[in-house]
């Protein structure tokens, strides 16, 4: 198959679901092509099926806001055109459904009928799409797109809820791609963060406030005076400085490292015992999904899909949102005893196989190749 992919080329969830897609896509001899405004941040080899065609937005006087919808149609356009792709796959409702959908239309004018499945992946349902000013919008190009999926059931039912959706929601969760994500070798590490073999407690997220990044340290304050820890904050965004002034505040800064952006979080996952994700919300819990996959069991809210992750009292815990003192009273239930620490990191990678790529993969194919049939299907009268 020719596939093209339109996805945010950040390094937040959808982004990085739909890269990973794409190249275990190219490593199965499909041509795949990123249509987006810059090279998505995981796309970061050659390969000779990976293709990367740049959106282009320029500024005109007369637009107070650049046009992009209208960029990303054409350029989709363009690139179905003439690299002759069999279907497209979008990733997040805004913009790029509406822009597959204009795009399908002018397409329909030179005689090209390409189908586009939409890929719902959570804020742009939960938060963006529910905003009067989008949500015509949104209801729209969901019920023109010629497929839909959801990365968790509990996403598909908040979809269905909101949104006078007429088409099937299929739900396809996310995957790990073992590869990449297991435990490395990295006691030299480990030994430099944790010198004393204190406990690391790791989060990594986009530092938004439906990530609860304070609550990771008010949780991290409670768990580091009953076990000696140290804690890991990798990301960044708008709640950095409120974090870092609260560890200030609670006088931690000692035993609590912000990182920043990494590329190679697999490598600091893997010298760490436990991840910590309060969040207000999660359609799936991706960044849990790669800890576990590195043998690191998760501390949770009970939250969105993260209860479809998560397995309560198996390769973690849950709690409702906001009780940071349940979640420290589970993280030190874990943290306490090496044998039961070490039968929760062998849990959390049992768990983590459920979704493996190779399992997922096939899923996905055969998704595209049921809309591919659907779609050249002869109308019967």
């Amino acid at each position: 198959m020719k596939i093209g992919i339109v996805c945010y080329p950040t390094f937040g969830g959808s982004g990085v679901v739909a890269t990973e897609l794409g190249k275990a896509l190219a490593d199965e001899g499909h041509q795949v092509h990123f249509i987006t405004y810059s090279q998505p941040a995981r796309l970061d080899f050659f390969s000779a099926n990976l293709f990367y065609h740049e959106v282009s937005v320029r500024d005109y006087p007369l637009f107070d806001y650049a046009p992009y919808e209208s960029a990303l149609a054409s350029k989709l356009v363009d690139v179905v055109r003439f690299e002759k792709l069999d279907i497209l796959h979008v990733h997040y409702a805004i913009p790029h459904a509406s822009a597959a959908f204009m795009a399908k239309q002018i397409l329909a004018t030179y005689g090209i009928n390409i189908p586009f499945v939409t890929t719902l992946h959570g804020t742009d349902i939960t938060l963006v799409g529910k905003d009067p000013t989008y949500k015509p919008v949104v209801t729209f190009s969901i019920n023109q797109s010629d497929g839909i999926t959801t990365v968790s059931q509990d996403l598909k039912e908040d979809t269905l809820k909101h949104f006078d959706i007429t088409g099937e929601i299929k739900v396809i969760p996310n995957f790990i791609d073992f590869e990449r994500f297991s435990l490395k070798p990295k006691d030299h590490f480990k030994k430099a963060i944790a010198p004393n073999n204190e406990r690391i407690l790791i989060h990594t997220s986009n530092f938004r406030k439906v990530k609860r990044t304070g609550d990771v340290i008010l949780m991290f304050q409670k768990i580091q005076e009953k076990i000696p820890s140290k804690l890991l904050m990798v990301g960044d965004g708008p709640e950095r400085v409120y974090n870092e002034q609260l560890c200030r505040n609670l006088g931690i800064c000692d035993h609590v490292r912000f990182l920043g952006k990494q590329d190679a979080v697999e490598e600091i996952l893997s010298v760490s015992d436990l991840f910590l994700m309060p969040s207000e919300s999660e359609s799936f819990g991706l960044a849990a999904l790669e800890a576990m996959a590195c043998k690191v069991p998760i501390i949770t809210s009970n939250s969105g899909g993260l209860p479809e992750l998560n397995v309560d009292g198996f390769c973690g815990y849950m709690s409702n949102v906001g009780d940071v003192e349940d979640m420290a009273a589970n993280a030190i239930k874990i943290l306490e005893n090496d044998t039961v620490l070490n039968q929760f990191k062998e849990n959390a990678f049992r768990r983590a196989q459920d979704f493996d790529l190779k399992k997922i993969l096939p899923i996905y194919i055969d998704y595209y190749n049921a809309i591919i049939e659907k779609q050249h299907k002869p109308v019967v009268l």
